[in-house]
């Protein structure tokens, strides 16, 4: 049973961190944070689920912070772990917890694919309390003997769902393996099952369950739409959606077909760039901030960038390619109506996609507005702000091109990433080419 709490206060957190939640200007935990707190900062094994933008973040990172305080760590050898299934989210995750960590005294350093082995390696010899990362780098880094394990006294799983479901659960189970064993463990995510059940049983004791939303993690701040379209309607309907005011992601189902509708639309006047695992982390980054501040006002995504994606204000998630189950839309419709706003989620669906769509509306637990369109109609701007765009034209600076790739000190990681962030073949010349790896984020 969830306990509402009245302020943080109550809960015994250390002074640095209260006074830093007011600077933050937060004076009321989250259903999330009321319920898991108690727990957490007692050093109870938690499993906690919550939707999307529900707060998970400062769930356990407060405690994480709260428990680690007053110890250094040794070189490579860190005190907490946080461990996420992709880049963004890993900086979402340390660009939230930074400034507590801060008035504590705590170091953080974030070990992700796509960036500077060597300077995460660096970070890590520097000295680092927390460390967020993706498990494949942060293999990486053990197995070049950059960091260990063994300190680690609270280690987190955040999304751990989608880590499971990315092929991550083999890594995720090693590294479980080198901490602590009498360690402090919490997992967190939107939804607890799979293969989740397997770490649960294994590395948890005892572990207390809080959910504070339905199983399916249905978000009753939004608005859930289907639009049945004709294939001949679909590019003008979809133009014309992405030319509406304000900010709107468009998720697709492959990184192919993400580029070439953000060309499209350029070609048609919107302001588009697409965001995908094809694409080295310093180019998502950019991407990711040019949204942000509106130079880009069109985002078109695929599941990769489905979590880790937070923007102020987004009201408007649209599933160009209908997902293929119900968890991949719950976490696309969960980038917006976060942290209490309001958000429409749109499904454009073809008369043959039809039967599949309303299975996976039915195993997600939503019953969506349905109404058939053309482009132009009065429902289609009705639901979506949908207008003519512009016809002229634009161009969106790109990012910067990947670094080169380090000659010494291991590979840099710079170079364009696989989907999910692992390496680009080696191309040196004279040499063999060495076998492929599982990905690494």
């Amino acid at each position: 049973m969830t306990t509402v709490l009245p302020s943080f206060a109550d809960i015994g957190l250390r002074p640095e961190l209260l006074a830093e939640l007011a600077v933050q200007g937060i004076d009321r935990p989250f259903p999330i944070q009321a319920a898991t707190l108690p727990d957490s900062l007692a050093g109870r094994d938690v499993l906690g689920r919550g939707r999307t933008g529900s707060g998970k973040t400062l769930a356990f990172g407060l405690p994480v912070l709260h428990r680690t305080a007053g110890r250094r760590a040794r070189a490579g050898r860190p005190l907490a772990l946080v461990l996420v299934p992709t880049r963004e989210l890993a900086q979402q995750v340390t660009d939230a917890l930074t400034p507590y960590a801060r008035a504590l005294g705590l170091r953080c350093a974030t070990v992700v694919g796509g960036l500077s082995l060597q300077r995460q390696a660096d970070a890590l010899r520097a000295g680092a309390e927390l460390v967020v990362a993706t498990p494949g780098r942060l293999h990486d880094l053990i197995n070049r003997g950059d960091a260990r394990l063994d300190q680690v006294a609270v280690t987190v799983l955040d999304e751990a769902d989608q880590m499971a479901d990315m092929g991550f659960l083999p890594q995720v189970t090693k590294l479980l393996e080198q901490v602590a064993p009498d360690g402090q463990r919490m997992l967190f995510s939107a939804t607890l099952d799979g293969g989740v059940d397997r770490l649960v049983r294994r590395f948890l004791t005892s572990p207390v369950s809080h959910s504070v939303d339905p199983g399916t993690a249905t978000v009753t701040a939004m608005t859930h739409h289907v639009l049945h379209v004709d294939a001949a309607d679909k590019p003008a309907a979809l133009t014309q959606i992405a030319a509406r005011e304000g900010r709107t992601i468009l998720f697709m189902g492959t990184k192919h077909r993400a580029d070439r509708l953000a060309r499209q639309l350029l070609a048609k006047g919107v302001r588009a760039a697409a965001l995908h695992g094809g694409k080295s982390q310093p180019q998502r980054t950019r991407i990711l901030e040019q949204f942000r501040t509106g130079q880009v006002t069109t985002l078109v995504a695929t599941d990769v960038a489905a979590r880790g994606i937070h923007v102020d204000g987004l009201d408007l998630v649209v599933n160009v390619d209908p997902p293929t189950e119900a968890k991949d839309y719950l976490h696309r419709g969960g980038r917006t109506a976060r942290a209490g706003e309001s958000g429409t989620v749109v499904t454009l669906v073809l008369p043959e996609q039809r039967r599949d769509v309303s299975r996976l509306m039915v195993v997600a637990g939503i019953t969506p507005h349905s109404v058939q369109v053309r482009p132009g109609d009065e429902a289609l701007v009705r639901v979506t702000g949908a207008r003519e765009p512009s016809g002229v034209p634009v161009t969106i600076t790109p990012p910067p091109a990947p670094a080169a790739r380090s000659t010494s000190g291991g590979r840099s990681g710079g170079g364009a990433p696989a989907a999910g962030g692992g390496r680009a073949p080696h191309r040196s010349s004279g040499r063999p080419r060495r076998p492929r790896r599982p990905r690494t984020v």
